[in-house]
């Protein structure tokens, strides 16, 4: 269900429950662009549409959703409008347009193309583990991971929580994992990696479907480059990307998963919902809390 996640560590326990956290979020709720304004976000049902609860619980987790609704409006089609305006003005008044009015001018034809354009819509999936305390963001963006938890953080009023931090450096144990032929227990290499020159960082090397323990590899590593990301699979169950700053992504759950039987009726969609979410928020406890004993970011709660 999550192809990417952004982690955070709540400082407190998070003490909500389900129906107290729907109640802050309705105040939040998603609201579609108004006729000037370039972007929105706001809460909506994760059950999809036709569901009105804006907090999911299952596994010991709250799952909610942001929706983030954009006005197409690119930056070249404003300039080109402001070049002809401009032009138009100087070839009829005989006079040249000022910084100050050109500005003036690019606000008015913002106000006057605004409430014209497209609008684009995401959703972003999260939800809060409970249990362990920790925010999970599905996505590969430190910024949208940030307005999400902006947003959340204004939902609830204060909302202690930062990103892990390892006490170790991630780069340098992926990349001695990779130089020895393996990982820690519960991990094994897959066929893909990322590879950085520890001095030069224009200097990059993108490996995929390729053994990690052939001498290329080894080559580029005594030559001074390090492991920015790596591909690897969690107990045969969870196949994901590892970055340096201990975002996942590429979330996949094996064959071994998802071909299992399961005793959820396939045709009822919100028992094959929780059953997905049951799986992926259990992978993603385990793994999590190997990766951050592994690298040293425990925080006490």
């Amino acid at each position: 269900m999550f192809k990417n996640a952004k982690v955070f560590r709540l400082r407190n326990p998070f003490t909500l429950n389900q129906l107290q956290l729907h109640e802050r979020l309705e105040a939040y709720a998603f609201r579609p662009c108004g006729p000037l304004e370039t972007m929105t976000l706001g809460w909506v049902a994760p059950l999809g549409d036709n569901a009105h609860v804006l907090a999911h619980l299952n596994n010991d987790c709250l799952m909610i959703t942001a929706r983030r609704q954009e006005r197409l409006l690119p930056a070249g089609v404003i300039s080109e409008a402001l070049t002809a305006k401009v032009a138009e003005i100087e070839q009829n008044e005989m006079r040249d347009v000022g910084r100050r009015e050109r500005t003036r001018l690019r606000e008015m034809l913002l106000s006057q193309m605004l409430p014209q354009a497209f609008t684009q819509s995401r959703l972003i999936a999260a939800y809060i583990d409970c249990k362990h305390h920790w925010f999970v963001v599905d996505t590969s963006s430190d910024t949208v991971a940030e307005a999400v938890l902006s947003l959340l953080r204004q939902t609830l009023d204060s909302l202690p929580a930062r990103p892990l931090q390892p006490t170790v450096s991630v780069s340098d144990r992926m990349t001695m994992w990779v130089a020895s032929g393996r990982a820690i227990a519960g991990l094994e290499l897959e066929d893909q990696c990322e590879l950085r020159d520890a001095v030069d960082q224009q200097s990059v090397v993108r490996c995929r479907g390729q053994d990690l323990t052939a001498p290329e590899i080894k080559q580029h590593l005594n030559a001074g480059k390090r492991v920015v990301v790596l591909s690897l699979t969690w107990q045969d169950r969870l196949s994901f990307l590892l970055d340096e700053e201990l975002g996942l992504k590429r979330l996949r759950l094996t064959s071994m998963l998802t071909d299992a039987p399961t005793d959820a009726d396939t045709n009822d969609e919100l028992l094959r919902f929780d059953a997905e979410l049951t799986l992926m928020t259990g992978e993603l406890r385990a793994l999590l809390n190997a990766l951050t004993t592994e690298f040293g970011c425990q925080d006490e709660v």
